[in-house]
Order: structure tokens, then sequence, then C-alpha cells
């Protein structure tokens, strides 16, 4: 394969504007860039919680999600390209059954915290709430495809399970006692 960029800076965007693979040039703020930014961005935080030591098999699946999150960004810049399939949601949803099936029940919400993995981890959901909700945006705008959809809610669930894990049973309860005070 060739380079792909062989130039880093082109000026083309100087105007506020962004190519799509396409070459269909699109406005930066747009509803289809910003749900591409927050893609990537998801990706960016789950990196460094593989930069944490994470156990092995969170690790090598954190590895796969940051490839299928790539391939997300792909198919939204160029909307003719499919990648992500029922399969890859399925795969989300065995892992969220394997790595749940030993957690305690839920009897209150959880903050995000407890330990730097887990705040990470909580982080890169919440990002990833966020890049749902861009990616519903870019659906009612121009009708993208909704195994896209589908993964990245799965996926937010999957990174609560994850924070879980990694709590190791340090989970930080939200108090009721605290409110009013």
């Amino acid at each position: 394969m060739g380079n792909r960029l062989s130039k880093i800076y082109t000026r083309t965007g100087d105007d506020g504007t962004t190519g799509l693979a396409s070459g269909t040039r699109i406005n930066k703020d747009s509803v289809r860039m910003e749900a591409i930014g927050s893609i990537d961005e998801l990706n960016s935080y789950i990196g460094i919680l593989t930069s944490h030591p994470v156990p092995a098999d969170i690790h090598k699946l954190l590895i796969v999600i940051q490839h299928d999150l790539f391939d997300i960004g792909g198919e939204l810049a160029m909307p003719q390209y499919t990648v992500i399939k029922p399969a890859h949601i399925k795969t989300l949803e065995q892992n969220l059954d394997q790595f749940n099936k030993d957690l305690p029940p839920l009897k209150e919400f959880i903050l995000p915290g407890g330990n730097i993995k887990t705040a990470t981890c909580h982080v890169a959901r919440s990002i990833c709430r966020r890049a749902e909700r861009r990616c519903i945006a870019l659906h009612r705008a121009e009708n993208l495809r909704s195994e896209v959809l589908q993964y990245l809610n799965r996926l937010s669930d999957l990174l609560f399970v994850i924070a879980r894990v990694l709590a190791d049973g340090d989970e930080v309860f939200w108090n009721r006692s605290n409110i009013g005070d």
C-alpha cells in the first residue's frame, strides 16, 4: 500500500471545510463531522484506557473495538461504505454477557471513579454516549445504517460493565443521604 498522507497540511481546510473520502467537501461543524469527530475522540480515549494495566482479555477486546471504531469512522466518511455488520454487535453482546455474569447485581447508581482505570473507562463510556447522540442526529438528517447505532449503544453498555470489572469490587456508589445537604 502506498503512502496515505504524504503531506500533513494541505491548506484546503482553512476555509472551514473538510474533504470526505468521496472528495465531497463539507463544513467542519456539520452533523456528519460532529459524528466523525466524536467517534475519533472515543477511539482516542479507549487508546488511553489500553495504556493502563488492564486484564489481557479486556485489552485484546479494546483493541478490536478500536479497529471497529475506525471502520465506523470510515462508514461515516464514505456513506456508501459498509463494514459494521450484525456479527460485530453480537460480539459486543457476548462479551457484555461474559464480563457481567460474575458481577454483583446493582442496587444503587455508580459514580464514575474508584481508580484510574475505572474512571478512564467511564469517560470513554460517556464519550460513547455522545458519539451515539451525534450519530442519531446524523441519522435523522441522512439515514445512517442501524448497525452503527446499535453498535454504539451496545458499546456504551459494554464500557459500563468493563468499568465495573476494572473497579475490582471497589465501586463508588451514589449516596442518597447527600441529597439536600
